[in-house]
């Protein structure tokens, strides 16, 4: 599948290849609809004003930054306000699950403009997977308006290979081990492409939109699977082979049920059959526990929830987990609901265009827009 008339962004991406440009872009995503003034944005890139003007010029000239008005006069000239413009670029995002899959078109601002769902069998291999995914996409892309497209970023069943984009043994598909679904997708997309585990994607969606007061914290999934992404620090933490967050495999059981991944006694085969016996109490508590040898390891005090599971009945996994917990550790449902996962899928695009790192650089918590 190619990406159609109208999808590559050209000039749009020459104006974000440059860091400082980047830095600008992301002052403009902060302030949203309010904007900020040259000066403003000086002062929070520590660019000189020069700089700047130049900057902005070449965002306005691509469309990415448009004047909106002035500030009220403090006694000086007023200052013209700049803004971003969200509908001058747009990113794919992709999260496969292993019974669904969901694909959303986000705005500059990582808003969703449109999303399509639609069943996935994730263990039909990868050419079934790539079909339903270039289907997809194109459809959406039609319903859309074919809009400048500047990548695809796509959140996967772990384990996999983040940095060369290749699968592991998917826990339940052992088949996916050693695909490199990054450079399969960006062919038949005719797309950039970015992958990462589903958690690892939520997570930086989260730290990017919230919760304000946390730059350490961590967000547990429990729907076909569990795991968990981690922000450690305003960092994503993945490990050195994205093996960070494999919370549901730390053994609770010693000699208890096997679990796909080879071990017996597994948090995540426990807690599946509680939900799977409709106990969801005990799901809820195993759920707590697991997150509880969690915060005492890393020292955390915010924990998110999210996934289907939790989502079907909130109060109650929110109940349970936070009764094995320190008082001090928050806990709540993640913002986003079940847009958690996609809407980080499709930050893996966005947040490195506004000098927010996927890897090297520590995340902006930004708290919203």
């Amino acid at each position: 599948m190619g990406a159609g008339p109208g999808t590559h962004p050209g000039a749009n991406l020459a104006a974000l290849r440059d860091h400082n440009a980047a830095l600008v872009l992301g002052l403009l995503r902060d302030a949203g609809e309010a904007g900020a003034s040259r000066a403003e944005l000086a002062a929070g890139t520590g660019l000189t004003p020069q700089a700047v003007s130049k900057i902005t010029g070449r965002l306005r000239e691509s469309g990415l930054a448009a004047e909106a008005g002035r500030r009220a006069s403090t006694g000086g000239k007023p200052a013209t306000v700049l803004c971003l413009v969200p509908g001058a670029a747009h990113a794919l995002g992709l999260h496969l699950d292993r019974d669904t899959l969901t694909v959303t078109l986000a705005d500059l601002m990582g808003a969703a403009v449109a999303t399509r769902t639609t069943p996935l069998a994730f263990g039909a291999g990868g050419d079934a997977v790539l079909d339903a995914v270039a289907r997809e996409v194109t459809a959406l892309l039609a319903e859309a308006g074919a809009p400048a497209v500047l990548g695809a970023g796509v959140a996967a069943p772990g384990p996999l290979d983040h940095r060369g984009g290749v699968l592991h043994r998917v826990t339940g598909f052992p088949q996916w081990d050693g695909f490199p679904l990054r450079d399969a997708l960006s062919e038949r997309l005719a797309l950039p492409v970015t992958l990462d585990k589903d958690t690892n994607a939520a997570a930086l969606g989260l730290a990017l939109r919230g919760p304000r007061d946390a730059s350490s914290f961590a967000y547990l999934h429990l729907g076909t699977g569990l795991g968990a992404g981690l922000v450690l620090g305003g960092r994503v933490h993945r490990g050195a082979r994205t093996g960070a967050g494999e919370f549901g495999h730390q053994v609770l059981q010693l000699d208890g049920p096997p679990c796909p991944c080879g071990n017996r006694g597994c948090l995540e085969v426990l807690c599946l059959a509680a939900v799977a016996a409709g106990d969801t109490a005990r799901a809820a508590r195993l759920l707590g526990v697991g997150a509880a040898n969690l915060v005492r390891l890393l020292d955390i005090d915010h924990v998110l929830l999210g996934g289907r599971t939790v989502l079907a009945d909130p109060d109650a996994y929110v109940r349970g987990v936070r009764a094995e917990l320190a008082d001090a550790t928050a806990v709540r449902v993640a913002p986003g609901g079940d847009r958690t996962v996609v809407e980080g899928a499709a930050e893996l695009v966005l947040a490195p265009l506004f000098g927010r790192g996927v890897d090297e650089m520590t995340i902006g918590l930004s708290g919203g827009h």
